[in-house]
């Protein structure tokens, strides 16, 4: 499964998935400063997952209908950057091919993911 750093999600978040195999496109490292609906096309065009820190993209997915392969957000707070990125690296390990095509949002209390409509 390939996924795409959005530009919220911090550099260990990233390192960590590649660590541990996963392929993950960065959108800092590609192009700074696209806006969100070029992020989303980016994520459909390289059929990757979209991993992000951005709530704008629930706007995008459920009130715009914009298609995507999948959007990950991460709402986990102060917590400390490395213990974000092992809870974003269990749950993609967890719930694998889920994440495909649905909005999951990780935070502090557990993850949920659910199916947009289309």
């Amino acid at each position: 499964m390939r996924f795409l750093a959005d530009e919220s999600v911090e550099r260990k978040v990233v390192e960590k998935l590649r660590e541990e195999g996963f392929e993950v496109i960065s959108v800092a490292d590609i192009v700074a400063g696209l806006p969100d609906e070029a992020v989303l096309a980016l994520a459909r065009q390289k059929q990757a997952v979209l991993i992000t820190a951005d709530k704008d993209f629930g706007e995008l997915v459920y009130r715009r209908g914009a298609l995507h392969e999948g959007v990950v957000l991460i709402r986990l707070g102060d917590l400390p950057s490395e213990q974000k990125a092992e809870i974003v690296c269990q749950v993609v390990k967890c719930y694998g091919s889920a994440l495909k095509n649905a909005f999951a949002v990780i935070s502090e209390t557990g993850v949920r993911i659910r199916q947009p409509i289309r």
